[in-house]
């Protein structure tokens, strides 16, 4: 009998998932306004305003932004090398430095973890950040000016050291009398304990390479080592562009670009990959974050 009642679902139980269910209903609709803007035609958009289905289904804007397929191809090769590299050198560089302070016998600990921390709360700005890029290392127009300035994150940096803070220093120590060195220590014991951390930082780091478009308007002006976010940031800029002239008076013929369900359309193309990879992350995303957040 109690085993039966154990085994029911409890009335609360029911009520947390439908509420959650609902809110995942809720939180699906922007993204599928989204795509039917994108597929819509943009005089039924001024005409009918945002519509779940759209009224007349086309692939307008699709067309219009794939005019030049391997320009856009191009793009997204690179903001693909520029995520992949630079999550690895990221996760790499913060796993690092999250190690050394939390190691008990290393004498500087507590200095290191204040240079980290002083970070969060103060930077010397553009400026001094634009000379060393490109007076001092000289990476504007390469693809590692792409990726180095977001090579160390402080905040994930202390978020790393909270979760290795929960290791126990005898795996260590017990590796050392085996006679491991401290690189294998690092790479065979430390990385793998850290999965769900590794896992979580490096979606953020991902998600920040993927999204940016600062560094490439800053550094590059090769248009082979433009990135997808700015190859579409400048289509989004022309199109604005031209409908300013249009309504100060310029002759322009607007009718063939798709002003607004282009914007949509840039969205997906944009947020499209992403948003597939993101499940594989999702397992380890919350653990995480709680057992940074407890231990830190």
């Amino acid at each position: 009998m109690h085993a039966a009642r154990a085994g029911r679902p409890g009335g609360n139980h029911v009520l947390i998932v439908l509420v959650l269910t609902l809110l995942s209903i809720l939180i699906i609709f922007p993204l599928l306004y989204v795509v039917s803007v994108s597929l819509s035609y943009d005089a039924d958009i001024a005409r009918y305003g945002y519509q779940l289905i759209p009224k007349r289904l086309t692939f307008t804007a699709y067309s219009y932004l794939l005019q030049n397929p391997k320009l856009l191809l191009q793009s997204y090769f690179i903001t693909v090398v520029v995520t992949v590299v630079g999550t690895a050198i990221a996760l790499l560089l913060t796993s690092s430095i999250a190690y050394v302070m939390t190691r008990k016998d290393y004498r500087y600990g507590k200095a290191t973890t204040f240079f980290v921390f002083f970070t969060l709360l103060f930077n010397a700005g553009l400026v001094p950040s634009y000379m060393i890029m490109t007076n001092v290392l000289h990476l504007q127009d390469t693809i590692w000016a792409l990726i180095l300035p977001y090579g160390v994150s402080a905040w994930f940096a202390m978020l790393m050291k909270g979760f290795m803070q929960g290791l126990p220093f005898e795996i260590i120590e017990s590796a050392k009398i085996d006679g491991a060195t401290e690189p294998s220590i690092f790479v065979r014991i430390i990385l793998p304990l850290s999965k769900p951390a590794l896992a979580t930082i490096g979606l953020f780091y991902a998600l920040a390479f993927w999204n940016d478009w600062w560094l490439a308007m800053l550094y590059i002006q090769n248009e082979k080592l433009i990135p997808l976010q700015f190859f579409l940031n400048r289509i989004m800029t022309n199109i604005e562009f031209l409908t300013k002239n249009v309504q100060a008076g310029i002759s322009v013929d607007l009718s063939a670009i798709p002003t607004e369900s282009s914007r949509m359309a840039i969205a997906i193309l944009a947020a499209g990959p992403m948003l597939f990879a993101f499940p594989f992350f999702q397992k380890y995303l919350v653990k995480g974050l709680t057992v940074g957040a407890v231990k830190g």
